[in-house]
């Protein structure tokens, strides 16, 4: 819905824009529609040319304010208020990461849990180097 109302928005301003260029100017560079000397042919005379032009002018002025206003509120409704304690209970995986990886902190409190009580600790043996895991998994290729 907020995307066709935008796209009826830009539709109005555009328009807005050429009803404005087109209205006869009354002073300054006189770029307007019927500011040349000449007379004016057609099926409008110059006075019912303008006054068609501002009633247009006016027309797509109260429109252009009736979208940007249903715009912002369609936009504030939109967007709920957010917490930064909605994501402190440690369920949410972040957004590079699939769902079933672990983070480093959880990594570390594994390797640093404590053997059993009653139980000798074994000696640990030298690991031998794994080759490095690249921090963002892998994408897929296109072919």
């Amino acid at each position: 819905m907020q995307t066709v109302l935008i796209v009826v928005h830009l539709i109005i301003v555009l328009s807005l824009i050429g009803v404005v260029l087109l209205q006869r100017s009354e002073g300054g560079l006189g770029l307007g529609a019927g500011s040349s000397g000449g007379g004016v042919s057609g099926f409008m005379t110059g006075r019912g040319q303008a006054n068609a032009l501002t009633r247009a002018t006016a027309i797509l002025a109260a429109l252009f304010f009736v979208t940007s206003l249903t715009l912002a509120v369609m936009s504030h409704r939109s967007a709920a208020p957010k917490s930064i304690l909605d994501g402190a209970n440690g369920t949410t995986q972040p957004a590079g990461q699939p769902a079933g990886a672990d983070n480093l902190l959880d990594t570390l409190r594994r390797q640093n849990n404590a053997p059993a009580a009653g139980t000798p600790a074994a000696p640990a043996a030298p690991a031998a180097p794994t080759p490095a895991q690249p921090a963002v998994p892998d994408a897929p290729q296109s072919r």
